[in-house]
Parts: C-alpha cells; structure tokens; sequence
C-alpha cells in the first residue's frame, strides 16, 4: 500500500471557457468537480496504474463531506482523512479553451487546531506501519507548524518506509534536511531552495542538504534528476498542449510506482516524464490520457546528465 498525504486537501472545481477575458461575464461550458489537493491527486494516478493507495489529511465541512463522497466513487483508493472543525477549501482551475492557458485560484485552507494536528500524527503514525512508501504533499494549511514535512519525513525514516516530498517554500527547506528519500520540486521550487537557476546544478545541492535524490520538474522540457545512481535528463519528444494542473503529481505517481517496482532510475523517469506529459493531455488533474501515456513511454528521451565545467 501507498500512503499519500494531503494536508491541505481541496474540492478541485475545473471551468472551461470559450476565452477567458478580465472584467468581463464568463459563461461557463464544462464544470468538473474531483477530489483535490496534491497528495490525492498523486492518489488517483496511482490507482488508475493499478497500485493501492490510502490517503490521509484533513477534511472538514460541507465541502470536505464532498470530497470524501467522491473519493467513495475512485476505485482503489482507501479514505483515511483525519476530521477536523473547519471547512475543506476550494480550488478552481479555469481553462481558456482559446489558448489552452489555465488560470488558478487557490483558497488558503482551515486553521488546523493544534489537537487536531496532534490527532492527525498519531494517525500517521498508524498508517505508516502497512505502507510501502509514503509521499507528502503541497501546502500547510493555516495552524499547521512550518517544520510539519520534516517531523513526518523523521516519523517515516525512523518506521523504515521510503519518503518522497513535495512541497514548496520553507517547509520544503526544513522538509529537505530532514533526509527524505526523494524529493520533487519544480524548476521555482528549486530556484528558491538552492538559489541556482541552473536546474543540474540545482538538484546536486539539494542532495548535498539533505535529500537521498532530488526529481525536478522542469513543465514541457521533462525533468532532471540527480540519485546516488546518477544522473539524468528526461525528455519528452514534443509538447503536448492543454491543462498543465496536476502534471507535477503524476510525476510523483510515476517516481513512487517505479519505486515500488524497483525499476531502474532511467525507467522511473522515463514513467514519470510520459505520465506527466499525459496529464496535460486530459482535461482535470489527478486523471491521465491514457493513449498519450502509452504513446509517450517508449520515445521519452533519458540521457546522463553531465555538467560542463
């Protein structure tokens, strides 16, 4: 089993406009509403690849009864959400069906109590003892310590389960030194953690702080790794146009599988870079295309990385 951990668990609400224009009415032609938060995205991903998962977090309020009400409906998937007394929040992605651009607007979350997330630790800690591996993912939600990532990432080293992190900002700082088996950050992410822009250099200081490997995503130029095995450059043969919400997590989805199956880094990338690639491709995150995915595995581009002097 996977374990997945949302923290700041979300309703995703995905609108589709004809053009999206400022000061102006929208009438809205699709609305898609799935169960949010990176972490469950992750989850969805990996169920579909036909792993089981369970995913944890908080939920709260009419909104989290929502999203625990869809979950119900996603084979695979085990709900072990932690209750808590405010209200589950609400992303909403439009997608400009012109341009194929997507704007975002991302609600800050409840205030967690601090005897909630005390409850939830506990949870985690009864969690961890039938996973596998365990990803931590995206952002805290208000009342939440800064240092929560790197106390979980501690909790699950010290249970023997592998750990990958994603997240951003100064929990991902703190996360990062508390050793996490891999880290996924995305190319900013990176550039804020390290204070280098040059993505190969980057992911080599970031393992030098802490994290056993380090995956960044770089959008449509694929990803970059440095791992104790190597490292490489993932590459998909060409861009593929549409929602880029949700890429990021099914890279996650792809490195966690391929851990799991104990492939080689090259294989995991080449998973992670074509899931991700595929995401783009269907219309909500947490969902792939799955003839694009097929399509993609045998002509992503994996290439030792080396950099020049």
């Amino acid at each position: 089993m996977i374990l997945t951990v949302t923290l700041n668990t979300a309703l995703d609400l995905t609108y589709h406009v004809p053009e999206l224009r400022a000061h102006r009415s929208h009438r809205v032609g699709d609305v898609q509403e799935r169960p949010g938060g990176k972490g469950l995205n992750v989850a969805r991903v990996l169920a579909a690849l036909g792993h089981e998962v369970t995913v944890t977090g908080f939920t709260g309020g009419v909104t989290g009864r929502v999203v625990q009400d869809l979950l119900t409906r996603t084979p695979g998937v085990v709900d072990a959400l932690v209750p808590v007394g405010g209200t589950t929040r609400r992303t909403v992605a439009v997608v400009d069906m012109r341009s194929g651009d997507t704007t975002r607007l991302d609600e800050p979350g409840p205030v967690i109590a601090s005897a909630e997330w005390s409850a939830f630790q506990e949870a985690y800690e009864g969690l961890l003892a039938g996973a596998d591996a365990v990803a931590l993912c995206g952002s805290l939600p208000p009342g939440v310590p800064v240092g929560a990532y790197a106390a979980l990432v501690r909790t699950a080293r010290a249970a023997g389960v592998p750990v990958l992190l994603d997240t951003s900002g100064e929990p991902l700082r703190r996360g990062v030194a508390a050793r996490p088996d891999i880290v996924k950050p995305n190319a900013g992410e990176l550039a804020e953690l390290t204070g280098s822009h040059e993505p190969s250099r980057a992911t080599l200081d970031a393992r030098r702080r802490g994290a056993q490997s380090v995956v960044a995503s770089l959008g449509a130029q694929g990803l970059v790794a440095a791992t104790p095995e190597g490292r490489w450059r993932a590459t998909p043969p060409h861009r593929v146009h549409g929602n880029p919400t949700g890429a990021g997590d099914s890279v996650v989805a792809g490195l966690l599988s391929g851990l799991l199956e104990r492939l080689p880094w090259p294989e995991r990338l080449s998973r992670a870079a074509a899931l991700s690639a595929a995401t783009v491709a269907s219309p909500v995150a947490g969902e792939f295309d799955h003839p694009t995915y097929e399509a993609l595995m045998g002509l992503i581009s994996v290439n030792n990385e080396v950099l020049a002097s």
